[in-house]
């Protein structure tokens, strides 16, 4: 295969040199001795030999290939079989993407190199036929070039490996950050992961200009090996003409460095230096894994916001205090709601004489996505009593989402009033007083016990943890997977279990108001029933759920309907009955017996 290659590339090093040297001899013995025709066929001959090398430049593709395709065989075998051996994630990277630079690279490198060398071997033997002083001239700048960006390979094949990490890490932060953004939001960590975002773009920044310093020692070993002698012979000319050196020969050497030489070196800086660095760093990459492969690729765990002692819960109510609502041209602009992310500041359970306010109150509350936006909010009045139980139903894009982002402080009103438990929202102790969970349930890596209580300030006791597990409806989950201390893959969980493990964290935090934004579709009705009867049940809580079924406004002690100026509220009965809209969402479906 090798002999075949080299045989193929000989054709292109007698195009090199029948390039030069058929040049200088037209001149010499054809044109400028008055002979025209004998300079024609020296011109001829060196058109054949142009004719003859690109030939042999096709057959040296196929050759390439049958030397190439077999390293990649052994890389694809390498990389399965550390796959199968190891379960390595990394492997399908690996043959889809590394494999095939590597190929790539692989034959860029061989096509370059080999290029260069029959090149310079025929222009070379070219300016020794000519005239031997033209080798003094062209070869000394030429080895200097070549010495110099020799030089270069190492440094250049680190830092093209630093750029490559560095642009790698930056890629799973920013991959973090875009999913994990709403759990940013909600616990304040805008700053931090700024920071840490930040961070990681100065270090590809600084990366990046390491490598692109190296640009430089590139570009004076092109100079210095390919423009270098150009300038050499021309201002040696009148040196080697007084010592017998032709004029065609003068000629041709400068065909034989333009033409050939040149080119062949900037392919090879160009081509070595970024294809060489990118195999070296890639076959690394297969042998064995960086720290970077290995590292976990879960989304962080967001930062908690540090909170002030939260003000104590206020006695549950037996009775539910009636609630009004009103709402004029909602529109349909739907907005993303936050995670399953309450402070980890613990709540007392203090119970005061004091009136009891109610677990949440809008008074008046507007809101729109833009100054020439139609409100999606549009004065609205509502109060849910401490233990209450309401359910918001209305079409998609209605608005539902954005009033659950409003109660948790992560859009701000554009009038109005919001209050959870008697504090103000945004801020710090309603905060601390609700926990959001959203249709996209977060699960960290880690322990199930880990996950379950995310949001407690301490460790919680196993035998709390299982009930809470149980009472939700992840006990079989729980038992699956082999208890609280196993270890959790949030990529290897359906939809409905990690909506179960983000149900059960959020009933196990201190905060009382849990809003619930369709964090349960991915669940069955009968799943769904046990989680949301969980909650409406829970000690000194109180449960607002976005219901993607109607069958959870039949269990609610009171349900709103969004629908712009035909919003309504009241209980299922009296919807049925009364709101045109609530009838439509009803539909076909059957209302259960069973009640909460």
């Amino acid at each position: 295969m090798l002999v075949r290659l080299g045989c193929w590339s000989a054709l292109e090093a007698g195009q090199t040199f029948l390039l030069g040297y058929g040049l200088a001899r037209a001149l010499d013995a054809g044109f400028l001795a008055g002979d025209a025709r004998t300079g024609l066929l020296w011109l001829a001959a060196a058109g054949l030999g142009v004719a003859v090398g690109a030939y042999g430049t096709g057959r040296v593709y196929r050759a390439v290939a049958d030397l190439v395709e077999p390293v990649r065989d052994r890389l694809v075998e390498t990389v399965v079989a550390r796959g199968v051996r190891e379960a390595d994630d990394s492997a399908v990277s690996g043959l889809t993407q590394q494999v095939e630079i590597a190929r790539d690279a692989l034959a860029g490198l061989v096509m370059v190199s080999r290029s260069f060398v029959f090149t310079a071997a025929g222009a070379l033997v070219g300016l020794f036929s000519l005239a031997p002083p033209l080798l003094l001239v062209v070869g000394p700048p030429l080895l200097a070039g070549v010495a110099l960006f020799a030089a270069t390979l190492r440094p250049l094949a680190r830092r093209q490996e630093a750029f490559l990490v560095a642009d790698e890490a930056l890629a799973r932060e920013w991959g973090a950050v875009g999913q994990g953004l709403r759990d940013i939001t909600a616990t304040g960590a805008e700053e931090r992961a700024a920071r840490d975002l930040g961070t990681r773009v100065d270090g590809e920044l600084a990366a990046a200009r390491a490598l692109a310093r190296w640009t430089v020692p590139r570009t004076a070993a092109l100079a210095v090996g390919g423009q270098l002698p150009v300038v050499l012979l021309l201002v040696a000319a009148p040196w080697l003409l007084a010592r017998g050196v032709t004029p065609g020969a003068l000629v041709g050497a400068l065909a034989y460095v333009t033409q050939s030489l040149l080119p062949a070196l900037q392919n090879l800086i160009h081509g070595l230096g970024a294809g060489g660095s990118r195999l070296t760093v890639v076959l690394r990459r297969l042998r064995a894994r960086t720290p970077a492969d290995t590292e976990p690729t879960a989304t962080p765990i967001p930062a908690s916001i540090p909170t002030p002692t939260p003000t104590p819960i206020p006695a549950s109510t037996p009775a539910s205090i009636p609630t009004t609502a009103t709402s004029e041209a909602l529109s349909q602009h739907d907005a993303d709601a936050d995670v399953d992310a309450a402070p980890r500041t613990p709540v007392p359970a203090a119970r005061t004489p004091r009136k009891t306010p109610p677990a949440l109150s809008l008074s008046d509350v507007s809101f729109a996505y833009g100054p020439a936006s139609t409100p999606v909010l549009d004065g609205l009045d509502l109060t849910v009593p401490d233990g209450g139980h309401l359910v918001v139903v209305g079409a998609s894009g209605i608005g539902k989402s954005t009033l659950t982002a409003l109660v948790a402080g992560l859009l701000r009103p554009g009038r109005g009033a919001i209050r959870v438990c008697g504090h103000p929202v945004p801020g710090a102790d309603a905060a601390a007083l609700r926990v959001l969970i959203p249709q996209e349930a977060y699960v960290h890596s880690g322990t199930l016990a880990e996950n379950l209580g995310r949001l407690r300030p301490d460790p919680v006791p196993e035998r709390e943890l299982c009930a809470a597990a149980e009472t939700v409806g992840l006990g079989p989950l729980l038992a699956d997977l082999g208890g609280p201390r196993a270890r959790v893959d949030p990529a290897a969980l359906s939809a409905g279990q990690r909506q179960l493990i983000a149900l059960t964290r959020a009933y196990l935090s201190p905060a009382p108001l849990a809003l619930l934004d369709e964090a349960t579709c991915h669940l069955d009705p009968e799943a769904e029933a046990r989680a949301e009867r969980a909650f409406a049940a829970r000690p000194g809580g109180t449960l607002v759920v976005v219901a993607h079924r109607i069958s959870s406004a039949c269990r609610a002690d009171r349900v709103l309907v969004m629908d712009g100026p035909r919003t309504a509220y009241g209980t299922h009965e009296e919807l049925l009955r009364t709101s045109e809209p609530y009838q439509e969402l009803v539909g076909g479906w059957t209302v259960p017996a069973e009640r909460r």
